[in-house]
């Protein structure tokens, strides 16, 4: 079929256990899955990745660093323990939609209020289920993170033709300021705490340190870890100016983490983030705010090839020698060759040797790539925000 148009590629390409798909995923390249859609119907176009993580979901949804990305999942078994309102990082889901090898079931948890299908389609979200995902992350790794259009049609009646010029219009992550789109509309002040058993969440109630968050998506945990940790915590937008940031009179300065290209969003963030600097307080980042403190020391950023996503990626800190095992989701990374001179890196994956952390030598002014607010370890990382405490004292 070398003439074949790719719709005609297509049907016959569709695999047997599929005789009537509701979803097709048809990549920039020409490849297509078939699978069941399930969640919202609709099409959502944007970058792929895979996750390794074996739970999680919900948390991964509603992560804003997803922004601009269909997320696929190695681990077969998503949507077994459903979803809940706390578990949510934010108000809903971010990331386009998700690819599953197996349709969700119902959920088997107490604490589950709906299954994960009925949650993806009240909040607008397209899965699909029955891929091989084995087969999808390969090409994901030997592509790099490839653009890609995905359809839930429930009549199973699909053009494809027009998915896979979606697809090659897809202008990518490169460039991509998605900060301005996940970031907070304005301020306000977080006290709620960690999960604890059987109390769940908390409010914390004690005078701390005085933190401000810059918003640049950041998840609800890693606020609820700054409150654990003491810290009086107010979040401001992501386009906020060091003005704006210093006349709150902070102790410390938090960097969130965030989606998108981060040399795009340093066009506003940097100079705010060099304005901090310049006042010789705390400064914490994590994940694109990493990237933004490195950015705003004079290092350089790179786009990865297909990124670090999942619970379970090694970390090793120089200075002690411990490994962590981590939690992680960035496509670009510091590029530690261009670190400059007082810049020191700190961490490194063991995965690839990529740049997991840096700080600047003799003050308090550290950042880290992976989310220490997640916990797989489950609490290896934690001591990163009772560092960033202990530097206020």
């Amino acid at each position: 079929m070398a003439d074949a148009t790719p719709s005609e590629q297509a049907q016959a390409s569709a695999p047997d256990m599929h005789a009537h798909p509701t979803a097709a995923i048809v990549l920039a390249d020409g490849q297509i899955f078939y699978g069941r859609g399930f969640g919202a119907p609709g099409i959502a176009v944007a970058e792929l990745c895979f996750n390794t993580a074996m739970t999680g979901y919900q948390e991964i949804m509603t992560d804003p660093s997803y922004a601009g990305q269909v997320v696929t999942f190695t681990f077969p078994h998503i949507g077994n323990v459903g979803v809940n309102p706390e578990d949510d990082e934010t108000g809903d889901p971010v990331a386009e939609g998700i690819v599953v090898k197996w349709d969700p079931t119902e959920p088997s948890n107490y604490r589950a209020t709906s299954d994960l299908a009925e949650w993806m389609e009240s909040r607008g979200r397209i899965g699909v289920g029955g891929i091989d995902t084995r087969r999808l992350t390969r090409a994901i790794r030997m592509q790099g993170a490839p653009h890609v259009a995905m359809q839930y049609a429930p009549d199973g009646v699909f053009d494809i033709d027009d998915l896979l010029a979606r697809a090659r219009g897809f202008a990518g992550l490169e460039g991509m300021d998605l900060a301005k789109e996940v970031t907070c509309a304005q301020s306000y002040k977080w006290d709620e705490m960690r999960w604890s058993w059987p109390e769940g969440y908390t409010k914390r109630t004690e005078p701390g340190r005085k933190v401000v968050a810059i918003d640049y998506g950041a998840k609800r945990n890693i606020l609820r870890c700054l409150a654990s940790a003491g810290c009086d915590v107010t979040v401001l937008p992501a386009t906020a100016t060091a003005e704006e940031i210093l006349a709150h009179n902070p102790e410390g300065v938090f960097l969130s983490n965030g989606p998108g290209d981060p040399k795009a969003t340093g066009e506003y963030a940097v100079p705010a983030i060099q304005g901090i600097l310049a006042a010789d307080i705390p400064v914490f980042g994590v994940c694109l705010g990493h990237q933004m403190l490195a950015l705003a020391l004079g290092a350089q950023t790179l786009k990865m090839n297909h990124g670090h996503h999942g619970a379970n990626h090694p970390v090793k800190e120089h200075e002690t020698g411990k490994v962590e095992i981590t939690s992680m989701n960035h496509g670009f990374a510091v590029d530690s060759q261009s670190l400059p001179e007082g810049v020191e890196e700190t961490h490194v994956s063991l995965f690839d040797g990529s740049n997991c952390g840096i700080q600047v030598k003799g003050k308090p002014v550290f950042s880290v790539q992976y989310h220490p607010e997640a916990s797989p370890g489950p609490q290896d990382s934690y001591y990163l925000f009772e560092r960033f405490v202990a530097a206020m004292a």
